[in-house]
């Protein structure tokens, strides 16, 4: 019994380090992951690091491949569209939900997430800004409270953090963050769906905008 909890807090130990290193652009899309090499980084047995592939294979950030390796997972131009296709289900109801339910302890989480965005911007630490952003979403899920939601969004937070990777304009997206927050404030449920919505959309632009800058960065290193 002792064994298999210490098996299970070692696998979530490399899943929480593998998961932060791909959000964070460290393992790179398609970029291998062995079991042999991850075992020896971090001093744990390969079953552990089964274990931790596949619980990223079911949050969709990895694919496994036969035998002992798995790749990280390549996302596609149609992967995006599902994802802000649920987006603007979910989140919209979560911002409205949060503005009709929220008690002052989770306001105050949700202002201190904002601010940790905003300090983080201000020092230019891109990583760091990023997970706050995440972070604000999921303190917004929270004040909703309900369950179900919780649990369809959690379904899709690991995809939906790493998409924050694709943006470029931080302090637009902690902008956007205020308005929210003002919204969620007031307890204003149309105004904060109405603005989640127009989230999302800005979002999907930023990732363009992020993916023609780097089109347009190759073309001139390879000119």
């Amino acid at each position: 019994m002792i064994r298999a909890q210490e098996r299970g807090l070692e696998s979530g130990r490399v899943a929480s380090w593998l998961r932060d290193a791909i959000i964070d652009g460290i393992r790179q899309p398609g970029s291998r992951l062995i079991e042999r090499d991850l075992a020896g980084e971090f001093g744990v047995s390969r079953v552990p690091v089964r274990d931790a592939l596949k619980v990223l294979e079911a949050e969709g950030l990895v694919e496994l491949r036969p035998r002992t390796w798995a790749v990280v997972r390549k996302f596609t131009l149609a992967d995006l569209v599902d994802l802000d296709e649920v987006r603007e289900v979910l989140e919209p109801m979560a911002f409205r939900l949060a503005a009709e339910r929220h008690r002052p302890d989770g306001l105050e989480r949700l202002r201190s997430v904002l601010q940790e965005a905003q300090d983080c911007g201000d020092r230019a630490d891109a990583i760091a800004a990023r997970r706050a952003a995440a972070d604000f979403h999921e303190v917004v899920v929270a004040l909703a409270e309900n369950g179900l939601l919780a649990d369809l969004m959690k379904s899709i937070r690991s995809r939906l953090r790493w998409s924050l990777v694709l943006h470029d304009d931080l302090a637009q997206v902690t902008d956007e963050h205020v308005a929210l927050f003002e919204a969620v404030r007031d307890r204003d449920g149309e105004r904060a769906g109405a603005l989640a919505h127009a989230h999302v959309e800005s979002t999907r632009r930023g990732r363009l905008s992020h993916a023609t800058a780097l089109r347009d960065a190759a073309g001139i290193l390879a000119e």
